[in-house]
């Protein structure tokens, strides 16, 4: 769970409680569910049915996660069988809200959580279709190319009064300042060119599950309208992972979008997350007062994908 708080049993019978009262839904048990990493995550077991409820506490993320609803309700609609399905309140809302969190309740999906370089072609393939679903008067939010998670950055390390996490960014100075400039960059080359935009995930990659044969893209907690290069970043920069380009266009191709990932789009997402995953861990510590481990190894390309993918963006991206 993103919180780490241990939940007492009269937390989770007031839980159980709320979901019989608003959603009419009776368990039999609610237990920890090991996905999800914004906001805490359960599976809860009827007689003869399961379901996957996540709360989510984050003020920077409660919005987010409660526009995603009518996206998710809109993609099954439109024959989207591949994500999950919400599940309806009583009264016919998409989500509610428990103990100050945003609430969403969806069937729970059998499988494991997997990703590998074979699963690169069927991820493609399943966004390139959602890519075609057409989202005329429905309300989602675009991609603005403003570069603002460096700016969030600095603003929280000025804040920041912990000495030892200080010191890892110290000590990173000149690569934070750099970083910082190509962010702002790319972001000037591509602000204000919505060519090519569709409704990307952000994340699908790390968020497919395997059921059988049949591959699930969860956890749409974030999808806004922008370039593909959003969802194909990732992967496509990477060292080794140049095949990974070929096998997204022809996805993109199979489903009749015409469309060229482009270099500084890819470039402007690289140094983008960089800096936006910096500023998450540090909301974990300024919301918790826990220093994340991994703040030590963000700057080690061996342990962290994104500062991987941020050091291909500064020898391959002019």
């Amino acid at each position: 769970m993103y919180s780490s708080i241990i939940r007492t049993n009269e937390y989770i019978c007031a839980l159980s409680d709320f979901i019989k009262l608003e959603y009419g839904i009776y368990a039999h048990s609610i237990t920890p569910a090991k996905r999800g990493f914004y906001g805490e995550t359960w599976r809860l077991k009827t007689e003869n049915h399961n379901y996957f409820v996540k709360l989510n506490y984050s003020n920077a993320h409660k919005q987010i996660y409660e526009r995603s609803f009518p996206v998710m309700e809109h993609l099954r609609n439109n024959g989207i069988d591949f994500i999950s399905q919400v599940i309806k309140t009583k009264s016919g809302k998409l989500s509610s809200t428990f103990d100050g969190a945003v609430l969403g309740v969806f069937n729970w999906i059998n499988g494991d959580n997997i990703e590998t370089d074979e699963t690169k072609a069927p991820e493609y393939q399943m966004l390139a279709k959602i890519y075609t679903v057409p989202f005329n008067g429905l309300s989602i939010r675009s991609e603005d190319f403003s570069g603002n998670s460096s700016n969030r950055f600095f603003n929280q390390w000025n804040s920041l009064d912990n000495n030892t996490i200080r010191s890892v960014f110290e000590k990173n100075c000149i690569k934070l300042d750099h970083r910082a400039a190509r962010l702002k960059y790319f972001a000037d080359l591509c602000r204000g060119d919505t060519n090519g935009f569709v409704l990307t995930h952000g994340d699908a990659g790390g968020n497919m599950i395997l059921n059988g044969d049949k591959y699930y893209i969860v956890d749409w907690d974030d999808p806004i309208f922008s370039p593909p290069e959003r969802d194909a970043w990732n992967m496509l920069c990477y060292e080794g992972k140049e095949w990974a380009g070929c096998v997204f266009h022809k996805a993109l191709r199979d489903n009749g979008i015409n469309y060229i990932l482009r270099s500084e789009r890819l470039a402007y997402y690289c140094y983008y997350y960089f800096f936006y995953y910096l500023t998450e861990y540090l909301d974990n510590f300024m919301q918790l007062g826990i220093v994340n481990e991994k703040m030590e190894k963000y700057f080690c390309g061996f342990y962290n994908w994104a500062e991987n993918r941020a050091t291909y963006a500064d020898k391959t991206f002019k």
